[in-house]
Protein backbone atom coordinates (compact mmCIF):
# COMPACT_ATOMS: atom_id res chain seq x y z
CA UNK A 1 0.00 0.00 0.00
CA UNK A 2 1.46 3.55 -1.42
CA UNK A 3 2.70 5.98 1.25
CA UNK A 4 0.10 8.59 -0.72
CA UNK A 5 -2.65 6.27 0.03
CA UNK A 6 -1.76 5.98 3.52
CA UNK A 7 -1.67 9.88 4.24
CA UNK A 8 -5.24 10.50 2.75
CA UNK A 9 -6.79 7.38 4.65
CA UNK A 10 -5.65 8.77 7.25
CA UNK A 11 -6.94 12.33 6.79
CA UNK A 12 -10.23 11.35 5.70
CA UNK A 13 -10.63 9.04 8.45
CA UNK A 14 -10.76 11.61 11.20
CA UNK A 15 -13.51 12.83 12.86
CA UNK A 16 -13.12 15.74 14.55
CA UNK A 17 -14.51 16.80 17.67
CA UNK A 18 -16.97 13.22 17.90
CA UNK A 19 -17.83 10.66 20.22
CA UNK A 20 -20.36 8.39 17.71
CA UNK A 21 -19.16 5.34 16.39
CA UNK A 22 -20.51 3.31 13.41
CA UNK A 23 -21.78 -0.07 13.40
CA UNK A 24 -24.49 -2.57 11.94
CA UNK A 25 -23.83 -3.91 8.43
CA UNK A 26 -21.69 -2.12 5.60
CA UNK A 27 -20.45 0.82 7.55
CA UNK A 28 -24.86 1.71 7.30
CA UNK A 29 -26.15 0.72 10.34
CA UNK A 30 -27.08 2.88 14.04
CA UNK A 31 -24.88 5.23 15.33
CA UNK A 32 -24.62 5.03 19.14
CA UNK A 33 -26.72 6.21 21.76
CA UNK A 34 -25.62 8.92 24.22
CA UNK A 35 -24.99 6.32 27.10
CA UNK A 36 -21.77 5.53 23.86
CA UNK A 37 -21.93 2.11 25.62
CA UNK A 38 -19.69 -0.30 23.59
CA UNK A 39 -20.46 -3.72 22.46
CA UNK A 40 -17.98 -6.53 21.67
CA UNK A 41 -17.99 -10.12 20.55
CA UNK A 42 -15.03 -11.52 21.27
CA UNK A 43 -13.73 -14.26 18.98
CA UNK A 44 -11.62 -17.30 20.45
CA UNK A 45 -12.22 -17.77 23.86
CA UNK A 46 -8.73 -20.06 24.88
CA UNK A 47 -5.00 -18.38 25.54
CA UNK A 48 -5.12 -14.68 24.75
CA UNK A 49 -9.17 -14.74 24.12
CA UNK A 50 -9.34 -14.94 28.30
CA UNK A 51 -6.79 -11.19 28.41
CA UNK A 52 -9.08 -10.15 25.93
CA UNK A 53 -12.37 -10.83 27.98
CA UNK A 54 -10.58 -9.40 30.97
CA UNK A 55 -9.56 -6.16 29.24
CA UNK A 56 -13.29 -5.51 27.84
CA UNK A 57 -14.57 -5.92 31.33
CA UNK A 58 -12.23 -3.62 32.76
CA UNK A 59 -13.21 -1.08 30.75
CA UNK A 60 -16.56 1.59 31.28
CA UNK A 61 -19.72 0.70 29.55
CA UNK A 62 -18.75 -1.83 27.14
CA UNK A 63 -20.59 -4.86 27.00
CA UNK A 64 -19.26 -8.30 26.13
CA UNK A 65 -22.26 -9.16 23.81
CA UNK A 66 -21.26 -12.54 21.98
CA UNK A 67 -18.62 -14.90 22.63
CA UNK A 68 -17.84 -17.01 20.26
CA UNK A 69 -15.42 -20.79 19.71
CA UNK A 70 -15.76 -23.42 18.45
CA UNK A 71 -15.26 -26.52 21.22
CA UNK A 72 -18.36 -26.42 22.97
CA UNK A 73 -16.37 -27.20 26.19
CA UNK A 74 -14.58 -23.95 26.24
CA UNK A 75 -17.31 -21.89 25.22
CA UNK A 76 -19.25 -23.18 28.11
CA UNK A 77 -16.41 -23.11 30.40
CA UNK A 78 -15.75 -19.59 29.55
CA UNK A 79 -19.97 -18.72 29.54
CA UNK A 80 -19.87 -19.88 33.10
CA UNK A 81 -17.04 -17.65 34.29
CA UNK A 82 -17.96 -14.55 32.94
CA UNK A 83 -21.35 -14.75 34.25
CA UNK A 84 -20.39 -15.75 37.70
CA UNK A 85 -18.37 -12.57 37.21
CA UNK A 86 -20.82 -10.48 36.16
CA UNK A 87 -22.48 -10.47 39.41
CA UNK A 88 -25.92 -10.81 37.99
CA UNK A 89 -25.57 -8.00 35.07
CA UNK A 90 -24.70 -11.56 32.42
CA UNK A 91 -26.39 -10.26 28.58
CA UNK A 92 -23.78 -12.50 27.02
CA UNK A 93 -24.70 -14.72 24.28
CA UNK A 94 -22.32 -17.59 23.41
CA UNK A 95 -22.14 -19.26 19.83
CA UNK A 96 -20.13 -21.08 18.01
CA UNK A 97 -19.83 -19.45 14.51
CA UNK A 98 -18.66 -15.81 14.74
CA UNK A 99 -20.93 -14.46 11.67
CA UNK A 100 -23.74 -14.67 14.22
CA UNK A 101 -22.43 -11.81 15.99
CA UNK A 102 -21.46 -10.13 12.07
CA UNK A 103 -25.12 -10.11 11.45
CA UNK A 104 -25.92 -8.24 14.48
CA UNK A 105 -26.60 -5.21 13.79
CA UNK A 106 -26.00 -3.89 17.52
CA UNK A 107 -22.22 -5.33 17.71
CA UNK A 108 -19.96 -2.39 17.48
CA UNK A 109 -17.10 -4.20 17.69
CA UNK A 110 -15.25 -7.42 17.23
CA UNK A 111 -12.41 -8.82 19.20
CA UNK A 112 -10.10 -11.83 17.62
CA UNK A 113 -8.85 -14.24 19.15
CA UNK A 114 -8.76 -17.36 17.33
CA UNK A 115 -5.34 -19.34 15.58
CA UNK A 116 -3.59 -16.62 13.57
CA UNK A 117 -5.02 -18.08 10.18
CA UNK A 118 -8.19 -17.40 10.87
CA UNK A 119 -6.97 -13.58 11.92
CA UNK A 120 -7.62 -11.67 8.61
CA UNK A 121 -10.48 -13.39 7.49
CA UNK A 122 -12.82 -12.21 11.22
CA UNK A 123 -11.29 -9.03 10.54
CA UNK A 124 -12.06 -8.50 7.02
CA UNK A 125 -15.37 -9.53 7.40
CA UNK A 126 -15.67 -7.58 10.65
CA UNK A 127 -14.90 -4.42 8.37
CA UNK A 128 -17.45 -5.11 5.87
CA UNK A 129 -19.73 -5.58 8.30
CA UNK A 130 -19.42 -2.07 9.34
CA UNK A 131 -17.39 -2.74 12.83
CA UNK A 132 -14.38 -2.10 14.22
CA UNK A 133 -11.82 -4.83 15.11
CA UNK A 134 -9.18 -5.48 17.79
CA UNK A 135 -7.13 -8.35 16.43
CA UNK A 136 -4.92 -10.36 18.17
CA UNK A 137 -0.99 -11.08 16.37
CA UNK A 138 -0.19 -11.30 13.81
CA UNK A 139 -2.66 -9.61 12.12
CA UNK A 140 -2.60 -11.63 8.85
CA UNK A 141 -1.15 -14.87 8.59
CA UNK A 142 0.51 -14.30 4.95
CA UNK A 143 1.81 -11.07 2.83
CA UNK A 144 -1.38 -11.39 1.01
CA UNK A 145 -4.02 -11.13 3.91
CA UNK A 146 -2.44 -8.52 5.48
CA UNK A 147 -2.87 -6.31 1.93
CA UNK A 148 -6.26 -7.03 2.03
CA UNK A 149 -6.96 -5.84 5.69
CA UNK A 150 -5.57 -2.47 4.62
CA UNK A 151 -7.76 -2.42 1.58
CA UNK A 152 -10.75 -3.08 3.90
CA UNK A 153 -9.52 -0.69 6.72
CA UNK A 154 -9.69 2.01 4.04
CA UNK A 155 -12.90 1.19 2.21
CA UNK A 156 -15.26 0.91 5.36
CA UNK A 157 -13.22 3.51 7.90
CA UNK A 158 -13.34 1.20 10.75
CA UNK A 159 -11.09 1.23 13.38
CA UNK A 160 -8.56 -1.79 13.25
CA UNK A 161 -6.03 -1.99 16.30
CA UNK A 162 -3.34 -4.77 16.68
CA UNK A 163 -2.44 -6.32 20.03
CA UNK A 164 0.64 -5.51 20.03
CA UNK A 165 0.37 -4.01 23.40
CA UNK A 166 3.78 -2.27 23.21
CA UNK A 167 2.26 0.24 20.98
CA UNK A 168 0.69 1.54 24.15
CA UNK A 169 3.55 2.17 25.89
CA UNK A 170 4.65 6.19 25.93
CA UNK A 171 8.19 5.44 27.07
CA UNK A 172 8.54 3.21 23.85
CA UNK A 173 7.16 5.42 21.85
CA UNK A 174 9.01 8.63 23.17
CA UNK A 175 12.97 6.50 22.87
CA UNK A 176 11.96 5.85 18.90
CA UNK A 177 11.22 9.36 18.32
CA UNK A 178 14.43 10.09 20.36
CA UNK A 179 16.11 7.83 17.98
CA UNK A 180 14.30 9.20 14.77
CA UNK A 181 15.34 12.67 15.98
CA UNK A 182 18.69 11.62 16.02
CA UNK A 183 19.08 12.05 19.47
CA UNK A 184 22.49 8.92 19.97
CA UNK A 185 23.34 9.10 15.78
CA UNK A 186 21.58 7.69 12.79
CA UNK A 187 19.83 4.44 13.36
CA UNK A 188 22.06 1.27 11.99
CA UNK A 189 20.50 -1.74 13.03
CA UNK A 190 17.03 -2.34 15.08
CA UNK A 191 17.16 -5.74 16.42
CA UNK A 192 14.29 -8.29 18.22
CA UNK A 193 15.40 -11.39 20.07
CA UNK A 194 11.96 -13.68 21.08
CA UNK A 195 14.31 -16.03 23.29
CA UNK A 196 12.19 -18.03 25.72
CA UNK A 197 12.17 -21.42 26.22
CA UNK A 198 9.77 -24.26 24.83
CA UNK A 199 9.68 -27.62 24.63
CA UNK A 200 8.78 -30.43 22.08
CA UNK A 201 5.72 -31.41 21.30
CA UNK A 202 6.17 -34.89 20.60
CA UNK A 203 3.61 -36.46 17.58
CA UNK A 204 0.04 -36.95 17.46
CA UNK A 205 -1.74 -39.92 15.49
CA UNK A 206 -4.21 -38.66 13.11
CA UNK A 207 -7.65 -39.20 14.56
CA UNK A 208 -11.05 -37.71 14.77
CA UNK A 209 -11.54 -34.42 16.24
CA UNK A 210 -13.38 -35.02 19.65
CA UNK A 211 -17.32 -34.11 19.69
CA UNK A 212 -16.82 -30.99 21.45
CA UNK A 213 -15.08 -29.52 18.70
CA UNK A 214 -16.21 -27.74 15.29
CA UNK A 215 -13.33 -29.36 13.22
CA UNK A 216 -15.08 -27.60 10.12
CA UNK A 217 -15.49 -24.39 11.69
CA UNK A 218 -11.87 -24.74 13.41
CA UNK A 219 -9.95 -25.04 10.92
CA UNK A 220 -11.90 -22.48 8.81
CA UNK A 221 -9.73 -20.95 5.89
CA UNK A 222 -7.10 -23.60 6.48
CA UNK A 223 -6.24 -25.89 3.59
CA UNK A 224 -6.06 -28.96 5.88
CA UNK A 225 -8.14 -32.05 5.93
CA UNK A 226 -6.97 -34.71 9.02
CA UNK A 227 -7.48 -33.90 12.75
CA UNK A 228 -4.57 -34.30 15.41
CA UNK A 229 -4.47 -33.07 18.64
CA UNK A 230 -1.46 -31.10 18.11
CA UNK A 231 -3.38 -28.69 16.53
CA UNK A 232 -5.95 -27.95 18.99
CA UNK A 233 -5.29 -25.54 21.56
CA UNK A 234 -1.83 -24.05 21.35
CA UNK A 235 0.69 -25.89 19.24
CA UNK A 236 -0.68 -25.29 15.93
CA UNK A 237 1.69 -22.36 16.41
CA UNK A 238 4.45 -24.90 14.97
CA UNK A 239 2.46 -25.54 11.72
CA UNK A 240 2.56 -23.23 9.02
CA UNK A 241 -1.29 -23.98 8.02
CA UNK A 242 -1.99 -22.30 11.11
CA UNK A 243 0.72 -20.92 12.88
CA UNK A 244 4.04 -18.34 12.35
CA UNK A 245 6.61 -20.36 14.42
CA UNK A 246 7.87 -17.98 17.21
CA UNK A 247 8.90 -15.50 14.76
CA UNK A 248 5.52 -14.30 14.26
CA UNK A 249 4.32 -15.76 17.77
CA UNK A 250 5.53 -13.75 20.25
CA UNK A 251 8.26 -12.86 18.20
CA UNK A 252 5.09 -10.28 16.30
CA UNK A 253 5.91 -7.73 19.30
CA UNK A 254 9.54 -7.36 19.16
CA UNK A 255 9.13 -7.25 15.28
CA UNK A 256 6.83 -4.43 15.36
CA UNK A 257 8.84 -2.72 17.86
CA UNK A 258 12.29 -3.33 15.99
CA UNK A 259 10.26 -1.63 12.71
CA UNK A 260 8.91 1.03 14.85
CA UNK A 261 12.03 2.52 15.60
CA UNK A 262 13.25 2.64 11.88
CA UNK A 263 12.73 6.00 9.84
CA UNK A 264 9.36 6.82 9.82
CA UNK A 265 8.58 7.01 5.75
CA UNK A 266 9.76 3.20 5.53
CA UNK A 267 6.75 0.50 4.76
CA UNK A 268 8.66 -2.70 3.56
CA UNK A 269 12.10 -4.35 3.50
CA UNK A 270 13.45 -4.43 0.19
CA UNK A 271 14.65 -7.98 0.74
CA UNK A 272 14.95 -10.47 3.53
CA UNK A 273 16.64 -13.47 4.62
CA UNK A 274 16.78 -16.43 7.33
CA UNK A 275 18.83 -19.30 8.69
CA UNK A 276 17.97 -21.29 11.50
CA UNK A 277 16.50 -24.74 12.39
CA UNK A 278 14.18 -27.32 14.57
CA UNK A 279 17.35 -29.07 16.79
CA UNK A 280 16.53 -31.82 19.26
CA UNK A 281 13.61 -31.79 19.76
CA UNK A 282 12.68 -34.45 16.65
CA UNK A 283 9.21 -34.06 16.86
CA UNK A 284 5.70 -32.97 15.07
CA UNK A 285 6.48 -29.76 14.52
CA UNK A 286 7.26 -27.64 11.62
CA UNK A 287 8.69 -24.36 12.14
CA UNK A 288 12.35 -23.34 13.23
CA UNK A 289 12.64 -23.14 17.01
CA UNK A 290 16.10 -21.59 16.38
CA UNK A 291 16.27 -18.42 13.87
CA UNK A 292 17.94 -14.96 12.63
CA UNK A 293 16.41 -13.33 10.39
CA UNK A 294 17.75 -10.07 8.49
CA UNK A 295 16.27 -7.69 6.43
CA UNK A 296 17.23 -4.47 4.05
CA UNK A 297 15.18 -1.55 3.96
CA UNK A 298 15.36 1.14 1.19
CA UNK A 299 17.82 3.64 3.03
CA UNK A 300 20.00 1.12 4.28
CA UNK A 301 18.60 0.34 7.57
CA UNK A 302 18.25 -2.89 8.52
CA UNK A 303 15.81 -5.09 11.03
CA UNK A 304 17.78 -7.79 12.80
CA UNK A 305 15.39 -10.93 14.16
CA UNK A 306 16.39 -13.61 16.78
CA UNK A 307 14.34 -16.95 18.10
CA UNK A 308 15.77 -19.20 20.52
CA UNK A 309 13.64 -21.87 21.82
CA UNK A 310 15.73 -24.29 22.81
CA UNK A 311 15.91 -25.27 26.74
CA UNK A 312 19.72 -25.59 28.46
CA UNK A 313 21.14 -24.99 31.59
CA UNK A 314 22.14 -21.17 31.79
CA UNK A 315 19.68 -20.48 29.04
CA UNK A 316 19.44 -16.63 28.53
CA UNK A 317 15.58 -15.81 28.21
CA UNK A 318 15.56 -12.20 25.53
CA UNK A 319 11.88 -11.43 24.94
CA UNK A 320 13.37 -7.52 23.97
CA UNK A 321 15.13 -5.24 21.58
CA UNK A 322 18.32 -3.46 21.08
CA UNK A 323 19.15 -0.93 19.21
CA UNK A 324 22.74 -0.41 17.43
CA UNK A 325 23.73 3.41 15.85
CA UNK A 326 25.70 3.92 12.78
CA UNK A 327 28.59 5.44 14.88
CA UNK A 328 28.94 2.53 16.74
CA UNK A 329 27.11 3.04 19.81
CA UNK A 330 24.01 1.06 20.90
CA UNK A 331 21.36 1.01 23.44
CA UNK A 332 20.58 -2.11 25.14
CA UNK A 333 18.56 -2.66 28.04
CA UNK A 334 17.66 0.54 28.43
CA UNK A 335 21.40 1.64 28.76
CA UNK A 336 23.07 3.87 25.87
CA UNK A 337 26.32 2.92 25.46
CA UNK A 338 28.63 5.40 23.04
CA UNK A 339 31.30 4.40 20.84
CA UNK A 340 33.95 2.26 22.23
CA UNK A 341 32.57 2.79 25.95
CA UNK A 342 31.94 -0.43 28.71
CA UNK A 343 30.36 2.06 30.85
CA UNK A 344 26.59 3.30 29.64
CA UNK A 345 24.09 5.70 30.85
CA UNK A 346 20.66 5.09 31.38
CA UNK A 347 18.33 6.33 28.57
CA UNK A 348 16.30 9.25 29.58
CA UNK A 349 13.81 10.35 27.13
CA UNK A 350 10.44 12.55 27.46
CA UNK A 351 7.49 9.78 26.53
CA UNK A 352 6.45 9.80 23.20
CA UNK A 353 2.30 10.18 21.47
CA UNK A 354 0.04 7.54 22.29
CA UNK A 355 -3.63 7.27 22.53
CA UNK A 356 -3.85 7.27 26.69
CA UNK A 357 -5.73 4.14 28.25
CA UNK A 358 -3.65 1.10 27.56
CA UNK A 359 -4.36 -1.52 24.26
CA UNK A 360 -7.83 -1.90 25.71
CA UNK A 361 -8.46 1.71 26.13
CA UNK A 362 -7.28 2.91 23.54
CA UNK A 363 -9.29 0.92 21.49
CA UNK A 364 -12.38 2.15 23.42
CA UNK A 365 -11.55 5.54 22.95
CA UNK A 366 -10.70 5.07 18.80
CA UNK A 367 -14.54 3.44 18.61
CA UNK A 368 -16.26 5.94 20.57
CA UNK A 369 -14.65 8.85 18.46
CA UNK A 370 -14.59 6.47 15.42
CA UNK A 371 -11.27 7.69 14.60
CA UNK A 372 -8.76 4.81 12.90
CA UNK A 373 -5.88 7.04 13.34
CA UNK A 374 -6.32 7.26 17.54
CA UNK A 375 -5.54 3.30 17.30
CA UNK A 376 -2.31 2.00 19.54
CA UNK A 377 -1.00 -0.17 16.25
CA UNK A 378 -3.14 0.35 13.34
CA UNK A 379 -3.84 -1.40 9.94
CA UNK A 380 -0.46 0.07 8.32
CA UNK A 381 1.15 -0.46 11.29
CA UNK A 382 0.37 -4.19 11.82
CA UNK A 383 0.74 -4.67 7.97
CA UNK A 384 3.96 -3.92 7.65
CA UNK A 385 5.28 -5.43 11.05
CA UNK A 386 4.03 -8.60 10.38
CA UNK A 387 5.24 -8.33 6.39
CA UNK A 388 8.62 -8.12 8.16
CA UNK A 389 8.35 -11.28 9.80
CA UNK A 390 6.08 -13.14 6.41
CA UNK A 391 9.22 -12.84 4.54
CA UNK A 392 12.34 -13.92 7.04
CA UNK A 393 9.95 -17.35 7.45
CA UNK A 394 9.05 -17.34 3.71
CA UNK A 395 12.68 -17.28 3.05
CA UNK A 396 13.27 -20.15 5.63
CA UNK A 397 10.95 -22.15 3.74
CA UNK A 398 12.75 -21.81 1.14
CA UNK A 399 16.05 -22.36 2.58
CA UNK A 400 18.50 -25.35 1.99
CA UNK A 401 20.47 -27.39 4.46
CA UNK A 402 23.92 -27.26 5.35
CA UNK A 403 26.31 -27.93 7.47
CA UNK A 404 25.88 -26.96 11.07
CA UNK A 405 28.96 -24.20 11.47
CA UNK A 406 29.39 -20.70 11.91
CA UNK A 407 29.84 -20.01 8.56
CA UNK A 408 26.76 -21.36 7.47
CA UNK A 409 24.62 -17.41 7.57
CA UNK A 410 26.83 -17.13 4.46
CA UNK A 411 26.88 -12.86 5.59
CA UNK A 412 30.06 -11.98 3.78
CA UNK A 413 28.98 -8.86 3.25
CA UNK A 414 27.91 -7.91 5.87
CA UNK A 415 29.62 -7.97 9.12
CA UNK A 416 27.21 -7.22 11.92
CA UNK A 417 25.22 -9.98 10.64
CA UNK A 418 28.01 -12.46 10.54
CA UNK A 419 28.88 -11.00 13.75
CA UNK A 420 25.12 -11.90 15.67
CA UNK A 421 25.22 -14.53 14.11
CA UNK A 422 28.14 -16.52 15.74
CA UNK A 423 26.73 -15.42 18.50
CA UNK A 424 23.50 -17.93 17.84
CA UNK A 425 25.68 -20.62 17.11
CA UNK A 426 28.08 -20.42 19.45
CA UNK A 427 24.64 -20.53 21.80
CA UNK A 428 23.34 -23.47 19.99
CA UNK A 429 26.93 -25.30 19.52
CA UNK A 430 28.27 -24.64 23.28
CA UNK A 431 25.43 -23.90 25.08
CA UNK A 432 22.39 -26.22 23.66
CA UNK A 433 25.34 -28.56 22.66
CA UNK A 434 24.20 -29.44 19.27
CA UNK A 435 26.55 -31.27 17.65
CA UNK A 436 28.13 -30.25 14.06
CA UNK A 437 28.27 -34.09 13.28
CA UNK A 438 24.60 -34.96 12.34
CA UNK A 439 23.28 -31.51 11.95
CA UNK A 440 22.71 -28.55 9.58
CA UNK A 441 21.11 -25.51 9.28
CA UNK A 442 18.57 -24.44 7.09
CA UNK A 443 20.01 -21.45 5.40
CA UNK A 444 17.12 -19.20 3.42
CA UNK A 445 17.60 -17.42 0.23
CA UNK A 446 18.13 -13.44 -0.39
CA UNK A 447 14.69 -12.70 -1.30
CA UNK A 448 14.07 -9.27 -2.92
CA UNK A 449 10.73 -7.68 -2.69
CA UNK A 450 9.18 -4.45 -3.67
CA UNK A 451 7.58 -2.09 -1.06
CA UNK A 452 5.15 -0.72 -3.30
CA UNK A 453 3.65 -3.52 -5.55
CA UNK A 454 4.34 -5.90 -2.63
CA UNK A 455 5.68 -8.70 -4.96
CA UNK A 456 8.93 -10.39 -5.21
CA UNK A 457 11.41 -9.87 -7.98
CA UNK A 458 14.98 -10.79 -9.04
CA UNK A 459 16.19 -14.58 -8.06
CA UNK A 460 13.49 -16.50 -6.22
CA UNK A 461 10.66 -14.50 -7.30
CA UNK A 462 8.47 -17.07 -8.31
CA UNK A 463 9.35 -19.63 -4.97
CA UNK A 464 8.69 -16.62 -2.65
CA UNK A 465 5.54 -15.06 -4.39
CA UNK A 466 3.89 -18.31 -4.65
CA UNK A 467 3.71 -18.30 -0.25
CA UNK A 468 2.51 -14.54 -0.41
CA UNK A 469 -1.39 -15.83 -0.28
CA UNK A 470 -2.43 -19.64 1.12
CA UNK A 471 -5.41 -20.74 -0.55
CA UNK A 472 -8.45 -21.30 1.18
CA UNK A 473 -10.76 -23.76 2.29
CA UNK A 474 -14.51 -23.60 0.17
CA UNK A 475 -16.80 -21.13 2.22
CA UNK A 476 -13.68 -19.73 4.15
CA UNK A 477 -11.75 -17.71 1.07
CA UNK A 478 -10.48 -14.62 2.04
CA UNK A 479 -11.34 -12.11 -0.84
CA UNK A 480 -8.93 -10.66 -3.42
CA UNK A 481 -8.61 -6.72 -3.06
CA UNK A 482 -10.68 -6.14 -5.77
CA UNK A 483 -13.84 -7.47 -4.20
CA UNK A 484 -12.96 -6.62 -0.44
Amino acid sequence: MSRLNRRRFLQSSAVAGGSLILAGTRASGKVLGANDRVRIAVAGLNGRGKSHIAGWMGQDNVELAYLADPDSNVLARTMKNVKDRTKGKFNTQGIDDIRRALDDKNVDAISVATPNHWHSLITIWAAQAGKNVYVEKPMSHDVGEGRICVAAAEKYKVVIQHGTQSRSDARIAGLHEAIQAGKFGKLKISYGYCCKPRGSIGTKAVSPAPSNLDWNLWRGPAQIDQFHANYAHYNWHWFWKTGNGDLNNQGTHQLDIARWALDTDLTHPVRAMAIGGRFQWDDQGETPNTMMGVAEYPNGQYAFFNVRNVNYKGYQRQVENEYYFEDGGRIVRGVYFAKGSKKGVSVDVPNGKVTPGGNWGSFIAACRANDPTMANGNVYDAHYGCVLGHLMNNSYRLGKKVPFNAKAGGFADNKDATEHFGRLHDVMSNGVGVPAEGNEYVVGPWLTFDPETEMHTGAFADEANALLKDSNREGFVVPTVKDV
